[in-house]
């Protein structure tokens, strides 16, 4: 038998770069810790499904990505004492609002939790295993201080000797660190884009952010590009720096396309399709978040870096199957009747395709330096 379910998550702090939370929900019959989930409902997507699910039992509305993270299985115990085993496949949301009021918030009770102790309080072996391999590690991890030399050979994977020769050396500049900074702008601007295609109150608020966020990379682009004129010895070659920077901010720069063009033309209502390549897109950024601060120390972090890489590429492939689908909705509804209306729609598609795009150049320059220094 099969069920959908969510994991919700959010990212710390209102620069959105602090360690990633899961959200968690007591179940009602024995109160253990669970995420939410449900049957799948008739003639519905199963990540629309589990939306509903998340909204009725935890209370949280945010952008779910289609792209299920993977599944686990479990046994549930029947009123006819029957125990059956569940498939329950598992879709990220990352939460843009919690309801101070939902339908069963006096059966359950919610809480956020890191990774590490959410991976603890599930009973669940699979679902244990599903939520640390979520997880954002390293992004935290990097920040510990430690001996200069320590830190060197820690972060770069050569020994000691070497890393103290290393520090002999002009300074390499703070390039992973820059990239982070960007990771988490990303992030950010991900998430205000799918609340904007939400619609209802606050679109101009959420506009507002992009921009803003926008902004934010462009002014670390350029820090990039400065550092790299002006640094002696890089922890890449210097194409693969500049490569890498500017496909992340192209990806941003297409959230601020779009939401430019909802702006100007008004649009107040936006099609599931539309909002599933927000999810989708929030999701690539939360993938990125992760990877970047683990391009530190490549030679350590490769096969994880390969994984995000492969999971990134697939997520692309599948939001071109959702703008094909879009379109193809909206010119049956709407390519004769209402040619303007048609135009509008189809640029705000152009445009998402484009953000999702940008995200699997990041994916392939990161696979270039994995294959150059792994």
């Amino acid at each position: 038998m099969r069920q959908i379910a969510v994991l919700p998550y959010r990212f710390g702090g209102p620069g959105m770069d602090g360690p990633t939370e899961i959200l968690l929900i007591t179940s009602r019959g024995t109160g253990r810790w669970v995420i939410p989930k449900g049957n799948p409902l008739t003639g519905m997507p199963g990540h629309a499904s589990a939306a509903i699910e998340a909204e009725e039992e935890a209370g949280v509305i945010g952008a779910v990505c289609p792209t299920p993270i993977g599944s686990y299985h479990y046994r549930k115990r029947r009123p006819n004492g029957a125990s059956v085993m569940l498939d329950v496949e598992v879709f990220p949301l990352a939460v843009t609002r919690e309801l101070g009021e939902w339908k069963e918030q006096d059966e359950r009770e919610r809480r956020w939790f890191a990774f590490d102790e959410a991976a603890k309080v599930v009973d669940e072996a699979d679902l244990q295993a599903l939520i640390r391999s979520f997880g954002d590690t390293g992004f935290r991890a990097v920040a510990r201080t430690s001996g200069v030399v320590d830190n060197i050979a820690e972060k770069t994977g050569v020994s000691h000797m070497f890393a103290w020769f290393q520090r002999l050396l002009p300074k390499q500049g703070n390039f992973f660190e820059l990239f982070e900074r960007h990771a988490a702008t990303l992030a950010a601007g991900a998430e205000a884009l799918a609340r904007l295609l939400q619609g209802g109150d606050g679109m101009a608020d959420h506009i507002q952010e992009i921009v803003e966020r926008e902004h934010d990379a462009d002014a670390i682009t350029r820090e990039v590009l400065q550092t790299v004129r002006r640094t002696f010895l890089t922890p890449f070659d210097r194409s693969a720096i500049t490569d890498l920077i500017a496909s992340m901010d192209d990806a941003i720069d297409e959230m601020q396309k779009t939401a430019g063009a909802i702006d100007l033309y008004d649009v107040r209502e936006f099609y599931p399709e539309m909002r599933d390549i927000a999810g989708i897109i929030v999701d690539a950024a939360r993938l990125t978040v992760e990877a970047l601060p683990l391009l530190r120390n490549i030679s350590a972090n490769g096969a994880r870096l390969h994984e995000l890489t492969e999971r990134l590429v697939r997520m692309e492939g599948h939001a071109d199957e959702i703008h094909a689908a879009g379109l193809k909705r909206l010119f049956r509804e709407h390519g004769e009747t209402n040619t303007i209306h048609f135009m509008i729609a189809r640029e705000l598609y152009s445009h998402l395709e484009r953000v999702v795009d940008r995200f699997e150049d990041v994916a392939n320059e990161i696979d270039g330096l994995v294959i150059d220094h792994a």
